[in-house]
């Protein structure tokens, strides 16, 4: 019980301390992210009387690395990678390998001994994938080319992770043929599991969503998409692989179901909580000290990080083809080292391959590469002035190409929010007259019926931003929010005027005081659906007692106008 009881001490600690490092980190508009890993340095270091145990909360913080990987592979299906995946696979294992390189040199410079020199290269070679997944999330650049390219040699980066662990445990032993063969085993593993997931994604995903969705419960929901993603988590543990990838395996599944949206929508808030304890335990590990310690190896192995593996980047994304400006943007993307490199050098402490102030070295350049990340980000925004210069206009003025895809096709489009008895009579003239349109729709009875006459539609909620950001409503023209509960509709009214202050909203409403509150909202028009049925029902009683049209119609609209207002 005591345990149980300074486990809960230590995650309200920590989520308070996260807390304040994230609205400090806001307030000075850098990532959240950064404000979560000085928290936990300041937590662990400059606090007394504090005793947390870190181990613990790592072992809680694994969650939030593996629904970050989900919801990455969610976001990016197979389809989306096919068209970088050469750049991908190629150009992410030859950077790892030369960055591997280049940190081997550092090492040796020095004057650690070659199984320290790798492990140094093995930590250079990795990024951020919470880092740069977060950055792009909040510069709305997530379908931008150079988002693309960079995640995708991410993911390169994350399974060569397995490699790496096997190759730091054979530094501390096995050679020769024992290495190739437990290299050899990892594989064949790596297949095993690629071939389950293929045959969930095929046969049994697809058929399980539909059954839970047409529960009608966000809580089953939930769960079951969590089961999904943890399930192949620990079946990749299980078999000695990575949990990243077995959860982004499992996020690739859920991403070619017609339920992807709004599994975002249900998991990204749990994911943000548990990456939040992830990113402070990380800044726990950090010992500052090691500033004053061995000030010119931090500043040789950032150097490595910021300089040496961006310049490397930039040139090998930019020979495959790509232009130079978007290889640049690769490149500043990803000179950082990332969660995995402090997961390698623990790995390598514990074998007794590095000592603990090259330990503490590498955690401290590790930190000070994320921190120059946002630094580096602000750097695509001077890209116009540069080009200015003669020598650099070829190089960095070129216009970036347009990124292709279904959602591409819509602009100045309607979105139809809900495709109930109202929605489905504006479907029904939208689609006759060849307007634009899109419908999001939370019922999967009824997204049946939206897929079998041929509609455009997407399953969420549309209360949520990640399914309205699907609909493309920053493009949008008008959104009609036909939802009868009012809170949902007032949501979506407020975060579709947040998205697109211009877009011209009408939405169903009951009553005066919510047709005011949804006015202040941003909506330009609140229909009152038993208004306009009562209104419809005089207008066909005055008709039959022989009342003029026109004086039927002037009641009408002085009725309007009395309860709507002017």
């Amino acid at each position: 019980m005591g345990e149980e009881r300074e486990l809960v001490v230590d995650l309200v600690i920590i989520i308070m301390a996260a807390a304040g490092g994230g609205l400090l980190a806001s307030a000075l508009r850098l990532p959240t992210v950064l404000g979560y890993l000085v928290a936990g340095l300041i937590v662990e270091n400059y606090v007394p009387g504090l005793e947390i145990d870190v181990s613990r909360l790592q072992d809680i913080a694994e969650l939030g690395v593996a629904l970050l990987l989900f919801t990455l592979g969610v976001k990016f299906s197979v389809r989306k990678l096919a068209d970088i995946s050469r750049v991908a696979v190629l150009g992410g294992g030859l950077q790892i390998l030369m960055t591997i390189g280049l940190g081997l040199l550092v090492g040796l410079a020095l004057g650690l001994d070659v199984r320290a020199s790798l492990v140094l290269g093995y930590a250079v070679a990795l990024s951020s994938t919470m880092v740069v997944l977060k950055l792009l999330e909040e510069r709305g650049e997530m379908d931008a080319v150079h988002a693309r390219v960079a995640l995708g040699i991410l993911l390169v980066q994350d399974l060569a992770v397995v490699l790496m662990v096997i190759l730091i445990g054979s530094t501390a032993g096995q050679t020769g043929l024992s290495l190739a063969l437990e290299i050899g085993f990892a594989l064949g593993k790596a297949f095993l599991l690629l071939a389950g997931t293929y045959l969930l994604s095929t046969w049994i995903v697809p058929w399980f969503l539909v059954r839970v969705a047409r529960t009608g419960s966000r809580e089953l929901f939930l769960l079951a998409v969590l089961s999904i993603a943890l399930g192949l988590a620990g079946g990749s543990f299980a078999l000695g692989l990575s949990i990243a990838f077995g959860a982004f395996l499992a996020g690739l599944v859920v991403s070619e179901s017609e339920y992807s949206h709004q599994t975002l929508a249900e998991v990204v808030p749990l994911r943000d909580v548990f990456a939040t304890i992830f990113f402070v335990a990380m800044g726990m590990l950090i010992e500052p000290d090691v500033l004053i310690d061995e000030p010119g190896r931090v500043a040789a192995i950032t150097a490595t990080v910021v300089i040496g593996k961006l310049l490397l980047i930039w040139v090998i994304v930019a020979a495959f083809g790509f232009r130079w400006r978007t290889a640049l943007f690769v490149g500043l993307g990803l000179a950082q080292m990332g969660e995995f490199s402090f997961v390698l050098s623990q790995t390598a402490l514990d074998e007794g391959v590095v000592s603990a102030d090259v330990h503490s070295a590498i955690l401290m350049s590790a930190l000070l590469s994320i921190l120059l990340t946002p630094i580096l980000g602000f750097a695509p925004r001077l890209i116009p002035r540069l080009s200015r210069l003669a020598f650099l206009d070829r190089l960095l003025s070129e216009p970036e190409p347009t990124v292709e895809g279904p959602s591409e096709e819509l602009r100045r489009h309607a979105v139809v929010c809900g495709h109930g008895s109202i929605g489905r009579e504006l479907v029904r003239v939208l689609k006759n007259r060849g307007f634009p349109f899109i419908v999001v729709e939370l019922d999967p009875y009824r997204t049946n019926e939206l897929k079998k006459a041929n509609i455009p539609w997407i399953y969420g909620d549309a209360t949520n931003d990640s399914v309205l950001e699907a609909c493309r409503v920053r493009d949008a023209r008008i959104i009609a929010v036909t939802l009868s509960e009012p809170v949902a509709a007032e949501a979506v009214v407020r975060r579709a005027k947040e998205m697109n202050p211009g877009v011209d909203i009408i939405v169903r409403g009951e009553g005066s005081q919510e047709r005011i509150a949804l006015m202040k909202a941003g909506a330009e028009e609140v229909v009152h659906p038993e208004l306009e049925a009562g209104l419809e029902f005089v207008r066909h009683t005055l008709q039959r007692f022989g009342v003029d049209s026109t004086q039927t119609r002037l009641l009408l609209n002085r009725r309007r106008r009395d309860f709507y207002g002017p």
